[in-house]
């Protein structure tokens, strides 16, 4: 097979086309790590919405399913997201069994909470091994298929913990803050070779497991210090990363887009 896309009509000039023309993704070929998460779901429905063929990857066996739900043109794959040689052979797969790759949404990611005096070691090793090494890791594997055409998004996950101090965030922070500045980097490097690289950051999202964390009182508080008095919903996410993959964000480059409602302009 041979690799897919390339430069998209008018690249060197602005979107072109009527409508929601420029947020088509048809025919691309998109990546998503933590495809089997509350925030990966919606991403995986509404690219595949935006006609994109998707390689959902997660260490969740489900996510096979998943893929196999929306149709033959998409497909899952498992792995450890810790463990460098098992991104390098899914990279490779996807690579392989797509004939190429265009867009990688950096999406998986954990998050435990303790003070940081008393924050274990080996919990922040975890966590900065999950949120900042893999991103780079699948990054620098899929940029190499982007770049040898032209072309290519990156769209990384990060969040208002890295940019602003939230108690008990320590590793979590400090990972996400790790992301923004590699992303910079990224831009820089591959932005003249066709492959833009974001960031997006979203104070709270209500997925099922944040309606658990965020029950009661402190919602109810943590919502009041957020402007639109409401946490993020998945779907916002998705659709911000859908904009940054698309042809209507061919000019965004090293942007860190905050999905918080304004609770960073405080």
């Amino acid at each position: 097979m041979t690799e897919t896309g390339g430069a998209p009509a008018g690249a060197s000039g602005g979107v072109s086309g009527g409508s929601l023309a420029p947020f088509d993704l048809t025919g691309r070929v998109a990546i998503i790590t933590g495809a089997a998460g509350g925030i990966g779901s919606a991403m995986t429905r509404r690219f595949a919405e935006a006609g994109a063929r998707l390689a959902l990857l997660d260490r969740n066996p489900d996510v096979i399913a998943a893929a196999e739900a929306l149709g033959p043109q998409h497909r899952g794959y498992v792995g450890d997201v810790t463990d460098e040689a098992s991104i390098v052979a899914q990279v490779a797969a996807v690579a392989k069994d797509f004939g190429g790759i265009d867009i990688l949404v950096n999406n998986a990611g954990i998050g435990t909470l303790h003070a940081a005096e008393e924050k274990p070691t080996d919990d922040f090793d975890l966590t900065i091994a999950v949120n900042l090494r893999a991103p780079f890791l699948y990054s620098r594997e899929a940029a190499r298929h982007m770049l040898a055409k032209g072309w290519g998004r990156v769209v990384t996950i990060a969040s208002q913990a890295a940019v602003i101090g939230i108690e008990g965030h320590v590793a979590y922070s400090a990972s996400k803050a790790g992301l923004i500045g590699m992303t910079n980097c990224m831009a820089l490097e591959w932005g003249p070779r066709g492959v833009t690289a974001n960031c997006i950051s979203p104070t709270v999202v209500e997925t099922a497991m944040a309606k658990i964390g965020w029950a009661g009182e402190k919602g109810v508080r943590a919502r009041a210090e957020i402007p639109t008095r409401r946490f993020a919903q998945p779907d916002e996410i998705a659709l911000a990363a859908i904009y940054l993959a698309s042809d209507a964000a061919a000019m965004v480059n090293g942007a860190n887009l905050m999905v918080d409602g304004g609770y960073t302009i405080r």
